[in-house]
C-alpha cells in the first residue's frame, strides 16, 4: 500500500475532531467538496469506512476511531515543530473579523488604505466562527467586538459603539413615528436586557413582550428592515443602511454598549510590518469616524462595564 498523504490525513483528523465537514473544511481553508474528495481518497487507499453521516454531521467507525488514535498526536507534533521555520510575507496582510463589520465598517474605508500601501495583499476571512490564533497560524490579526481583555492577545481599543432604535420607513408609515413615551406601544425587536436599559435611561415603560430576539445583530437589523419592528441597533452596523433609505433612527439619544471594537493580534505578529501600517491607519480611521460620525452616547452602568474578560478563543 502506498503511503498515505499528510494533507489527507490532516483532512481526516480535522474532521473527527469537528465532528463536522463543513467546519473542517473551514478551519483547512478549503471547500467542503475538496475536503470530502480527500477523506475518500484516503478511506479507498485504508480500504476502510472511517466515518458515517448522522444528524449532526459526521462520526468515527470503529476503524476511524483507530486511525484517528494513532495519528493525530503525530500531526499536532508536527504541527508544533514547524511553527517557528514557517515563512512570513510581510506584504500579505490576513484578517480575520465578523461579516457584520466588514461589510458595514471595514470595507468601504479599505480603498483608502490599498491606495496608500499597493505593495500589500489583504486577505479577509469574514466569519462568525471562532477563531484560536494558536491554530489559525496563517492569520495575523482579526478585528473583534468585546470587552478588551483576551489572554495573551494584544488588544488595541479603536472605537465603543451605541446603540439607538430604528425602523424602517415602511413601518413608520403604517403605524406612525413613536415618541420616548410612547414607544412601548410600538412592536420592538432584540434583547430585553438592552431594552430595558433603554427605557430606565430615557423613560417609558418596558412592554410586557416583544415580537422577536436574534442571537446576531445582522439578522436584527435585516428584520427591522423588512418592518417586522423597532430595532435597537448598534450604530456602526446600521449607518449604511440609514444611509441607504432602509432605516430611520428615530432619537438622537442612544446609549453605548457593552462591548467595544478592538484590533486584536498575537504576539507573533509584533513585527509584522503589513500590520503595523494597518495598525497606524486604523487607528486613525477609527479617531476620525468618533470625531466625524460617531453620536454622542449615554455610558451604560459602571457594573456593566465591568464584569469579566473573554477567552483567548474568541469570535471572529
Amino acid at each position: 500500500m502506498s503511503r498515505p498523504s499528510l494533507y489527507a490525513l490532516q483532512g481526516f483528523v480535522a474532521a473527527a475532531r469537528h465532528g463536522n465537514l463543513s467546519h473542517a473544511a473551514r478551519s483547512l481553508h478549503l471547500t467542503v467538496s475538496a475536503l470530502s474528495h480527500q477523506i475518500r481518497g484516503l478511506e479507498d487507499q485504508l480500504g476502510q469506512r472511517l466515518f458515517v453521516r448522522n444528524a449532526r454531521g459526521v462520526e468515527l467507525t470503529a476503524d476511524g476511531r483507530r486511525l484517528f488514535e494513532r495519528v493525530a498526536e503525530h500531526l499536532d507534533a508536527i504541527e508544533h515543530a514547524m511553527r517557528p521555520f514557517r515563512a512570513r510575507r510581510d506584504e500579505v496582510l490576513t484578517l480575520t473579523l465578523l461579516p457584520s463589520f466588514a461589510t458595514s465598517w471595514l470595507v468601504p474605508r479599505l480603498p483608502r488604505f490599498v491606495a496608500l500601501h499597493p505593495q500589500l495583499e489583504i486577505n479577509l476571512h469574514s466569519s462568525a466562527e471562532l477563531v484560536d490564533f494558536d491554530r489559525a497560524t496563517d492569520i495575523d490579526a482579526g478585528v473583534r467586538f468585546g470587552r478588551g481583555y483576551w489572554p495573551g492577545l494584544r488588544a488595541v481599543h479603536l472605537f465603543d459603539d451605541q446603540v439607538t432604535p430604528s425602523a424602517s420607513p415602511a413601518l413608520l408609515e403604517r403605524l406612525g413615528r413613536p415618541t420616548l413615551q410612547t414607544l412601548d406601544r410600538f412592536p420592538l425587536l432584540g434583547s430585553p436586557n438592552s431594552w430595558r436599559e433603554w427605557f430606565e435611561r430615557h423613560g417609558g415603560t418596558l412592554p410586557r413582550r416583544f415580537v422577536a430576539n436574534f442571537d446576531d445583530s445582522e439578522t436584527l437589523h435585516r428584520a427591522a428592515v423588512e418592518g417586522l419592528g423597532i430595532a435597537l441597533g448598534r450604530v456602526t452596523l446600521i449607518r449604511p443602511l440609514v444611509q441607504a433609505g432602509l432605516l430611520v433612527p428615530l432619537f438622537t439619544e442612544s446609549l453605548k454598549a457593552d462591548y467595544a471594537h478592538y484590533l486584536v493580534y498575537p504576539a507573533r505578529s509584533d513585527d509584522h510590518t503589513g500590520l503595523a501600517a494597518f495598525r497606524e491607519w486604523l487607528l486613525a480611521e477609527a479617531r476620525d469616524y468618533v470625531a466625524l460620525d460617531s453620536p454622542p452616547a449615554v455610558p451604560v452602568r459602571d457594573a456593566e462595564v465591568k464584569r469579566g474578560g473573554r477567552r483567548k478563543r474568541t469570535r471572529g
